[in-house]
């Protein structure tokens, strides 16, 4: 469940600057409840070249880093995606989560794992168990994991693990 934080800090003229503004913080496993409520389906910004967002959708989930072990939240992009030649030069990504009118944010630095894309300390024969455990975690499933591996291969898919540096979500949640 999310905590909510008092800040006073203030960034105009609005009329909110008289108040302290209310920041809510959310956790990883809130993380995890809205990933279950609507099949990891979210919003994904990364940034362009020159500095704007490019938002897309996909699915993703929240599981363990394959290298270091603490929780991500994982995505599948294609190989040839404007998402993964945005994150390959700004490696950082906010994903969106939302299941009716609740929502939570993750912000963060990213790591890829793929075919054109090896993470440090992750065997490259690693990478097709690990893009079925970021489709899982994102609430996927499949009738035939072979042929699932042969298109992640032929799309030269990558698996982009966000950190979650920053949590939040809307207010009373």
């Amino acid at each position: 469940m999310p905590t909510a934080e008092q800040s006073g800090a203030c960034d105009g003229g609005d009329e909110e600057c008289g108040r302290a503004k209310l920041t809510v913080m959310a956790t990883i496993e809130y993380v995890r409840d809205l990933v279950g409520r609507d099949h990891g389906l979210a919003v994904v910004v990364t940034p362009r070249a020159d500095g704007s967002p490019q938002a897309s959708i996909a699915n993703a989930g929240v599981l363990a880093h394959p290298v270091r072990g603490e929780p991500v939240v994982g995505l599948v992009a294609r190989g040839d995606s404007r998402k993964q030649a945005n994150l390959r030069r700004r490696p950082r990504a906010t994903v969106v989560f939302r299941a009716g009118w609740e929502w939570v944010a993750v912000e963060g630095p990213v790591d890829l794992a793929g075919p054109d894309d090896p993470l440090e300390g992750l065997d490259a024969g690693r990478v097709p168990q690990l893009l079925r455990e970021v489709f899982s975690a994102a609430g996927g499933t499949h009738d035939d994991w072979d042929e699932y591996d042969r298109v992640m291969t032929a799309e030269r898919r990558v698996a982009v693990l966000v950190e979650p540096e920053r949590v939040y979500s809307n207010p009373g949640m």
